[in-house]
């Protein structure tokens, strides 16, 4: 895979125009055929393959953009992270493999790390040389974090760990966890939350995978059992771990991967191509149900777009979008899921004899559907949205909500 590593980058002050002009020719120039979705020749890349694409995309200047430069950033704002991330919607190329150390793990510890510790790990999370899961959900728990039950407790300055998360995500391949703890009782709720980031290879922690329902193994169960870590691995205050994974919640629901929107709409266009690649799917194009929904869910992409616009807007301004982050990870869900339904639904004719395009779409689109039935669980369940958004935007009584 050959991929263009040093590159001119814009001057941070020529604005995010320049920046989307420098991104939509570097990738329409470097994205392999075989990562985009719509090629005859698109297959899974390996986790090496993506890391090698994501370390060049990080060279070229599209990754890690409102990161200070001091760790590794482009010190950018967001609105050209968002310039960039419309062109990185725009084509079909694959999620980030390591979407949890640069969208979840590098804020939090910008935002509550110590020095030290944002110099060992954010240069590191941007080079693609670490990655790392996120140890929040447990078994009894899901996404209600006030009933999390993994126990942190002082031992001199080290502390001792023992529980179980589940589902959590990419722990195989991950050489750090960012972990959630409770240092008191489930009676305690928010109170008495802790942080770590621990490295996965310590002694106590087992990794058992859990093979979802599109066949991989990308999940998985993680035990610890007298896991002793120093107490140079906490981040933060002993009792600041609610307020550091509410701002981590905030910010996966609210502006984590903007390009969404614009990668919906790159879906649907693939979708429509695929279909008039092949005379019996293109049949199924006159329908007045598929002319419909189609423009449903053009004006739903065009909604979701809007949103993400109004909130880079706001935080431009300083505002903190908190819970009104709900409303976007909510919106984005579950339009998405319902679209994967309606293009899987289309392609449902699709046999051996069919065009390629259309048996690429079909293969492409069953992996979307089958892994779109976690987007409304991941980052917090439709159900616990709702809530959110009844009880901290509407300030609707307990008993409404």
């Amino acid at each position: 895979m050959h991929v263009e590593h040093h590159v001119s980058v814009p001057d941070p002050a020529a604005g995010p125009d320049v920046y989307r002009r420098h991104a939509r020719a570097w990738l329409q120039s470097n994205l392999p055929d075989f990562m985009r979705t719509d090629h005859p020749e698109w297959r899974e890349a390996t986790l090496a393959e993506s890391s090698a694409w994501e370390a060049a995309m990080y060279q070229a200047g599209l990754a890690g953009m409102t990161w200070p430069k001091s760790y590794g950033g482009h010190g950018l704002s967001l609105r050209e992270h968002l310039a960039v991330n419309k062109e990185i919607g725009a084509l079909p190329m694959p999620e980030s493999v390591s979407s949890i150390g640069k969208e979840l793990a590098g804020p939090i510890i910008m935002a509550v790390g110590t020095e030290e510790q944002k110099q060992a790990f954010l240069p590191e999370i941007l080079a693609m040389r670490q990655f790392w899961c996120q140890g929040f959900s447990e078994p009894d728990a899901g996404s209600d974090l006030a009933r999390l039950r993994t126990k942190a407790a002082r031992d001199g300055e080290q502390w001792r760990i023992n529980g179980q998360k589940i589902w959590t995500s990419g722990a195989a391949k991950a050489h750090y966890c960012l972990l959630l703890t409770r240092t008191g009782t489930v009676a305690d709720k928010h109170r008495g939350l802790l942080m770590f980031a621990i490295p996965m290879d310590t002694t106590g922690i087992r990794v058992v995978p859990i093979k979802s329902i599109d066949g991989k193994t990308s999940f998985a169960e993680v035990f610890f059992d007298d896991v002793i870590v120093p107490d140079s691995a906490r981040l933060g205050a002993p009792d600041e771990g609610w307020n550091a994974a509410i701002r981590v919640l905030s910010i996966e629901r609210a502006t984590n991967r903007m390009y969404r929107p614009w990668r919906f709409e790159c879906e649907l266009r693939q979708l429509l191509a695929a279909c008039k690649s092949d005379p019996q799917l293109a049949a199924a194009l006159d329908d007045t149900y598929v002319h419909r929904r189609v423009g449903d869910l053009l004006c739903e992409i065009d909604g979701l777009k809007g949103l993400v616009e109004l909130t880079v807007d706001r935080m431009s301004r300083g505002e903190m979008m908190g819970a009104r982050g709900s409303l976007t990870k909510l919106y984005w869900s579950e339009c998405h899921q319902a679209f994967t339904g309606f293009a899987l639904s289309l392609l449902s004719q699709v046999g051996p004899h069919s065009s390629l395009l259309a048996r690429r779409a079909h293969q492409a689109f069953t992996t979307a559907y089958l892994f779109a039935r976690a987007e409304t669980i991941y980052a917090g369940t439709t159900e616990v949205q709702l809530d959110v958004i009844a009880q901290r935007v509407m300030n609707l009584p307990k008993e409404l909500a």
